[in-house]
């Protein structure tokens, strides 16, 4: 038995490309072996609070003498950690807000993000090194290289290094680029590449939640 931790972030209920591609991951996850679960977070439904004190960025060890963050917010924090912890995949719904990250999905990066916790500082700690990580982006343009937008994605690379760098996880990326092409008349001409890579999408999603849900 394996356990997927899935995080949706997108403010689109309806439409989400992020959201209905986690989707066919976590479908092929719970297919691809019996007792397979899913943990499912929903950062936009249920919004985390901000992180409530800045000291919540470290150990109670490395904290200042006389730091007393909010017990509430501690024990959240806590809970957060224990549950990535608990999981031995996770997938994040990310579609790109800005050209960074939605607020929602950086309140549960700055909360379970902790230094000589789960990535290194004084001590090695790197408890979740090697696990599969799959982000899940959506991106209303395109941003070639050579293009004008290229670069402009700030949510990738962040998130590479936070989850693949500092926490040690193995990342993957499945992207669906084009989003808007449905809606803006500018972007008429590239609806067919919108479709094109949200049908491969899907079928990347489906294919990595089977392998990793049989072999996890």
């Amino acid at each position: 038995m394996a356990n997927l931790l899935h995080l949706d972030s997108s403010a689109d209920l309806r439409h989400s490309r992020s959201r209905s591609i986690g989707h066919s991951f976590s479908e092929a996850w719970l297919a691809a072996a019996a007792g397979n679960t899913v943990t499912h977070r929903d950062l936009h439904r249920d919004p985390l609070p901000h992180l409530a004190d800045a000291d919540l960025h470290w150990p109670p060890r490395l904290r200042p003498e006389g730091s007393q963050p909010p017990a509430e917010a501690e024990a959240l924090q806590a809970s957060l950690i224990a549950e990535l912890l608990a999981a031995d995949v996770l997938l994040v719904g990310a579609p790109l807000y800005n050209y960074s990250l939605p607020s929602s999905l950086k309140a549960w990066i700055d909360n379970i993000h902790v230094p000589a916790v789960t990535a290194p500082f004084d001590v090695d700690t790197q408890p979740l090194a090697g696990r599969p990580a799959v982000i899940v982006t959506s991106r209303g343009a395109s941003y070639d290289a050579g293009s004008p937008t290229d670069g402009w994605d700030h949510e990738v690379p962040a998130l590479r290094l936070i989850l693949g760098t500092a926490l040690g996880m193995d990342v993957t990326v499945i992207t669906a680029s084009l989003t808007l092409a449905e809606t803006v008349p500018a972007l008429a001409d590239q609806l067919d590449r919108s479709r094109a890579e949200l049908a491969a999408a899907h079928a990347e999603a489906s294919a990595l939640g089977a392998s990793l849900g049989a072999r996890a």
